[in-house]
């Protein structure tokens, strides 16, 4: 098995059962809720933004561990970020799972850090849209959509 698999399945695992900044973030000035009908994994993101910035970033809901992976290791990418910056990592990410892995955007930017474990998701398109839902929703409440992504 290759090391990136090898650090695909550690780090998934360690965040799937652990997720980083869970919970509801109680002064909240942004949200938005994501569903995903084929799976049933649901999130709420709580944003906290204040003059362009990130400051905060919180997530609730249920899912399986590469969905929950993806949300723990999202809000971690995210807090501090300016919102021109966040709206370029899911650019970024988005493009590492359903890129070309044969160009170097979908070969992934070296710069996504951690987030490149997830590389390995492109090759189960179903798992794809498990990692991209917080970060549509994420998207959402940065935007102040108002209504629940959804990965469909």
């Amino acid at each position: 098995m290759s090391d990136l698999r090898d650090l695909y399945q550690e780090v998934i695992l360690d965040h799937g059962r652990n997720p980083r900044n869970y919970g509801k973030l109680e002064n909240a000035n942004r949200l938005a809720k994501g569903y995903n009908p084929l799976c049933g994994d649901r999130f709420t993101i709580y944003l906290f933004v204040e003059e362009g910035i990130v400051r905060d970033i919180r997530f609730e809901g249920s899912g399986c561990a590469i969905a929950l992976a993806s949300a723990s290791m999202m809000t971690e990418d995210l807090k501090g970020r300016s919102e021109e910056d966040a709206e370029k990592r899911f650019e970024q990410f988005h493009t590492l799972l359903t890129g070309d892995p044969s160009t170097r955007e979908g070969a992934g930017d070296p710069s996504l850090g951690k987030l490149a474990v997830f590389s390995g998701v492109r090759e189960f398109p179903v798992r794809v849209k498990c990692a991209t839902l917080p970060w549509h929703a994420f998207e959402a409440a940065l935007k102040e959509e108002g209504e629940t992504a959804t990965t469909e």
